[in-house]
């Protein structure tokens, strides 16, 4: 891959790699890994991509495996979780807006399948058909799954007084 579009992939996407790493990991240190490797990858990939949406798509999936390899490992099992950074750090080095950081508490309360739904629905935009193409799942999996974790976060905001 040639390093100037590299750069700016990492530029532009770095932020959404970490973030669906941190999904699934929950450790700052191991989404950190996950994001270097995913773009380790890339930088190694062949493949050429029409579009920008090409390569987000690429990348998600990517990082996904990733995660769910470390999770997997021996290793990850093995050894101890490190202390974590607080939300408010996440805010701190510019992986999570400051007036997202409640709301953002309640969906990692979520399981893995459906913060991934959430957050590529709501925060990257994809629509239904564009997650089940990334994900490699059925168009009606996809919103089930969403439907299940919008009643998932109600019920966890009704719980904490929200109306």
């Amino acid at each position: 891959m040639d390093f100037v579009l590299f750069s700016e992939s990492v530029k532009n996407h770095r932020t959404m790699v970490f973030r669906i790493a941190y999904s699934y990991v929950k450790c700052v240190h191991d989404a950190e890994d996950v994001t270097q490797d995913v773009f380790l990858k890339l930088y190694k990939c062949t493949a050429e991509f029409a579009a920008d949406e090409n390569l987000k798509a690429w990348l998600i999936r990517v990082t996904i495996n990733q995660a769910k390899s470390l999770l997997r490992s021996s290793w990850k099992s093995k050894r101890g979780e490190l202390a974590d950074l607080e939300n408010s750090e996440l805010a701190s080095v510019g992986y999570l807006p400051e007036n997202c950081l409640e709301l953002y508490d309640y969906v990692e309360s979520l399981k893995p399948k459906y913060r991934t739904i959430i957050y590529l629905y709501y925060y990257e935009q994809y629509s239904v058909k564009e997650i089940a193409g990334i994900l490699k799942i059925q168009q009606s999996t996809v919103t089930t799954q969403l439907g299940r974790a919008r009643n998932q976060l109600k019920e966890i905001l009704l719980a904490e007084g929200y109306s």
